[in-house]
């Protein structure tokens, strides 16, 4: 129960069960000093009384004081063991099965989801979470057991003074349950605004460039400090009616005192009990209540966690790909058989797509913008599972692979290059781990690196900073070049490779790729037409269906589709800027 309800490990559960185990023993000790001042109250009535031991003083209780004192100290260190160390232990092993399961989860998923959100789920919800499971939950079971003991025992004791310390319990955990919607309410309201403001500053960071051209800095800015406000807004609201109704509950439990000492008046003056268990029931209801006050705000705490916890849940309940860890293919052929393919509740990218890239061949995906040229090379790698049809590699359907088996087969050059905030030998290490230093090298060579690098203050050593900030586009493109190079793998997709290179090293850079994609399968999508003509076979995509397909000559002669995209681009080549 415990691992379902708060999404625990096996060992995390365990944990928490030691945990809530310490914490009832640890709650009881400090119950004990209660019973010790009781015993000493008596005698000393008792001795004033003359009906007792008049010998009687403290220092006889003082060697049970150091006991008592000892016990509490041994009970709270063990509960610290139990709670706080393996609760920051859980906590990591929280965010590391996220990753995990980020890792594995198809593209569409993150089509879904945006950054900022999901930051806050591996990062501030498992870091409020750490409070709970170190000392919210075990707390609250163990002040809610040990509570419930006393009231046992008080029963037993008399069963009229116990009904009056205890009857605003159940009273006082009514009004908190019952104002669980209402939090609930509220707290989505505040975690969907602090998303909204943490989507702003993302945005605001990435896009600064843009907004800054456009004299639009200050009405952005603006529209976040509105956001921002939505926020503290949004968290008053709630903490206002959470505080309001954990009071409410609070102050129904202060009643219980004013009820046991009227309760306890009345008995003792009609002779029912005597002095010393009066005595004993107002320093208990005076005791009892203030753990319980705690237990209210932990309840309220809880409410909170469960919807950070069902997040995490979200996020886990994801279905992920799955398939052999072995391919059984035979070459690397990339066959399309009647594929149809949408986005998550979209309409089809791509409808009824047959086309077969052989190995040892170029071939080139062209077409208009939107015509799901990029989808489909993705597509071929697995990124995400089609709808309809099948999609097979070297024979093998790749929709049975395990995709990080799979993508040993490939090597990928997006258009939008991502390089990690390190060296340059590291980000191109990243397509073969292990690769030696000259291996790299090699590889950056043969993609143009080496004539910038050489330039840098530390060479391959240089740090490139986050997403390669410090590169110009055309050289972010060649170390992403370089590490497609470097991974050798039998398939090659090539995203716009060449886009962002000037014309010179864009002809020196096909002419190396010419020689190191002999024998490979090569899908590549190109807008230019001239960096299509030596390909091997041409598939012109427009509106998620095949309309063309052959050779570049084949489709020259057809003057379709093809002809009138090169024609266009010819003619304007000969653009030129001037008075018209």
């Amino acid at each position: 129960m415990l691992k379902e309800k708060f999404a625990l490990t096996d060992q995390g559960a365990k944990d928490l069960k030691k945990g809530i185990v310490s914490s009832v023993f640890a709650v009881l000790s400090l119950m004990f000093p209660i019973g010790v001042l009781v015993m000493f109250l008596m005698a000393q009535i008792s001795a004033f009384l003359g009906i007792g031991d008049e010998s009687l003083t403290l220092g006889r209780y003082l060697p049970l004081c150091v006991a008592l004192l000892l016990f509490i100290f041994i009970t709270h260190y063990i509960q610290y063991r139990c709670t706080y160390i393996a609760a920051y232990e859980e906590s990591a092993k929280r965010r590391i099965g996220l990753a995990e399961k980020i890792r594995i989860l198809p593209l569409s998923f993150f089509g879904q989801r945006d950054l900022s959100d999901l930051t806050t789920t591996m990062m501030t919800d498992c870091s409020d979470l750490e409070r709970i499971f170190s000392y919210t939950l075990p707390q609250l079971f163990g002040t809610a057991i040990v509570s419930a003991f006393i009231c046992i025992v008080l029963f037993f004791t008399e069963w009229h003074m116990a009904f009056a310390v205890s009857w605003v319990l159940p009273v006082a955990l009514l009004v908190v349950v019952a104002s669980k919607k209402l939090q609930d309410h509220f707290d989505r309201q505040k975690i969907a605004s602090k998303l909204a403001s943490a989507d702003g500053v993302q945005e605001y960071l990435e896009s600064i460039r843009d907004l800054k051209a456009n004299n639009q800095t200050e009405p952005y800015l603006k529209e976040l400090d509105c956001k921002l406000d939505r926020v503290i807004h949004a968290s008053i609201r709630y903490e206002l009616v959470s505080g309001l109704l954990l009071t409410c509950a609070q102050m129904i439990l202060r009643l219980g005192f004013a009820t046991t000492i009227l309760t306890g008046a009345v008995l003792l003056g009609q002779g029912e009990i005597d002095l010393f268990l009066y005595l004993m029931f107002l320093i208990t209801a005076s005791r009892i209540y203030d753990p319980l006050s705690g237990v209210m705000m932990q309840l309220g705490e809880i409410f909170n966690a469960q919807l950070q916890i069902e997040r995490m849940k979200e996020i886990e309940r994801e279905p992920i790909q799955q398939g052999k860890a072995e391919c059984n293919n035979h070459g690397v052929d990339i066959c399309f058989n009647h594929v149809a393919f949408r986005y998550q509740h979209g309409e089809n990218v791509l409808s009824d797509v047959s086309f077969t890239a052989k190995q040892g061949e170029v071939t080139a995906l062209v077409g208009p913008s939107g015509g799901g040229k990029s989808t489909t090379a993705k597509l071929a790698a697995r990124f995400w599972d089609i709808q309809k049809g099948s999609i097979t590699m070297g024979g093998a359907d790749i929709s049975k692979v395990d995709p990080e088996t799979l993508l040993e087969n490939y090597s990928i050059v997006f258009q939008d290059v991502v390089l990690f905030n390190d060296t340059i030998m590291e980000n191109i290490r990243l397509g073969r781990k292990g690769a030696s230093d000259k291996e790299v090298i090699a590889a950056a060579k043969a993609a143009q690196c080496d004539s910038f690098v050489m330039h840098l203050p530390d060479g391959y050593h240089t740090l490139v900073g986050e997403n390669g900030s410090t590169l110009s586009g055309g050289e972010r493109q060649r170390i992403s070049i370089a590490r497609a190079l470097l991974k050798d793998a039998p398939i090659v997709l090539l995203d716009e490779a060449t886009a962002s290179l000037d014309v010179e090293n864009e002809t020196s850079l096909q002419t190396a790729l010419s020689h190191l994609l002999k024998g490979k399968t090569v899908l590549i999508i190109a807008h230019r037409m001239r960096t299509v003509m030596g390909a091997d076979k041409v598939v012109v995509l427009a509106d998620g269906h095949v309309a063309e397909e052959g050779t570049p000559n084949e489709l020259m002669n057809k003057k379709g589709m093809y002809y009138n995209m090169v024609k266009l681009q010819q003619k304007a080549s000969g653009w030129t800027i001037g008075k018209q």
